[in-house]
């Protein structure tokens, strides 16, 4: 066991260091070849950085994790259908960072990476747990269908959480270290050897990408490309910890840990379209946007934010471990989505009630 322990440890630390290493070199390139995100803030738009940021980080963190995957298991078929949907969202990615991919290509390929992690991955949801103390409720026939709209969701999910400094890569790095923890508490180890690699891959990111005393904006993004990924592989691990036959994790702890990218996904969903515009187009009324419009600043957003996403995953794993009964976290998951999306319908709700309280 010690060997075994002392082996994922190296394996990371070297993917830790590949990835910072590689970042800078990748950045350089990618100011040449014009895989940058320019501010659009003078024409009203969403984006307010400074400069033209390369958009590499997910060019960078996913390739090093697949190698670094594929050498510690010694297997060039290890996660076949994984690491087949990383490359079809990458390409994906970068094609749309490059140039703005049609919404519908882009959206059916990750219906594409979503299949093949749900049929030859295994990775499929047949019960929700005891949600209600009614009994399991198993989902049958739906499970598949189920499984893979719940993976785009994921993949949505985190993709619209990048919009600061830090934010969809420390939201990411906090999900999986609470996956990792219940898993491992759960007596299922099987996959961290594989979350602690990309955590530490992660880490190598958030070095460039975080605000920090040290640096003051990110000179690297993490792109589609990288946020779709983490989307994709959140939910790899997600589903298969809490499912048959490992079941280390109940699902309601999982959406407890997924609670505030999913809350404010299906809320950004629901104003927009009781506003009468596609659910997926582009606008300042996320969560974090809130935070900023009241005077935070980018730094203090995003670590309240992280803090409200660890809270989260720790009122869903320690609680349940502390013997919270499931129905009653299902009761305040279900409570906290609906308030979220009732004071998301109106984005001067949310700005007078963070002020309200000085958050």
């Amino acid at each position: 066991m010690l060997e075994l322990n002392l082996e994922i440890a190296l394996t990371a630390l070297i993917a830790f260091i590949a990835v910072a290493i590689m970042i800078p070199l990748c950045r350089k390139i990618a100011r040449k070849i014009g895989l940058t995100d320019a501010p659009d803030i003078k024409s009203g738009g969403r984006k307010d950085h400074i400069g033209h940021i390369p958009l590499i980080g997910g060019l960078v963190i996913i390739p090093i994790f697949i190698i670094a995957s594929l050498i510690y298991n010694q297997s060039l078929t290890y996660n076949w259908p994984l690491h087949t949907a990383l490359i079809i969202l990458l390409a994906v990615g970068a094609a749309d960072d490059k140039g703005d991919l049609h919404f519908w290509i882009k959206f059916g390929l990750q219906f594409v990476a979503a299949i093949l992690i749900v049929i030859p991955g295994g990775a499929q949801l047949h019960s929700l747990g005891n949600l209600f103390g009614l009994g399991e409720l198993n989902l049958g026939i739906i499970a598949l269908p189920f499984s893979v709209i719940a993976v785009v969701l994921l993949i949505n999910a985190i993709n619209l959480m990048d919009g600061l400094d830090g934010l969809a890569g420390g939201t990411s790095f906090i999900i999986l270290g609470w996956l990792l923890t219940a898993g491992i508490m759960g007596t299922n180890t099987a996959f961290a050897p594989s979350i602690t690699i990309l955590m530490a891959t992660l880490l190598g990111f958030l070095i460039y990408n975080m605000r920090n005393p040290w640096r003051r904006k990110a000179s690297v993004f993490l792109g589609d490309a990288g946020s779709m990924c983490l989307g994709l592989l959140i939910g790899w691990y997600a589903i298969h910890l809490s499912s048959a036959p490992s079941h280390a994790i109940e699902p309601m702890v999982v959406a407890w840990i997924l609670a505030i990218p999913i809350w404010d996904e299906c809320a950004q969903f629901y104003r927009r379209v009781c506003e009468g515009r596609h659910p997926f187009s582009a606008d300042r009324g996320h969560f974090h946007h809130h935070f900023i419009e009241v005077g935070h600043t980018p730094a203090r957003a995003v670590t309240i934010i992280l803090c409200v996403v660890f809270l989260c995953g720790d009122l869903g794993v320690i609680g349940h471990k502390l013997g919270v009964p499931l129905p009653i976290l299902t009761f305040l998951w279900i409570g906290g989505i609906l308030a979220h999306m009732a004071i998301s319908k109106n984005t001067e709700r949310y700005k007078t009630l963070i002020g309200k309280f000085n958050i």
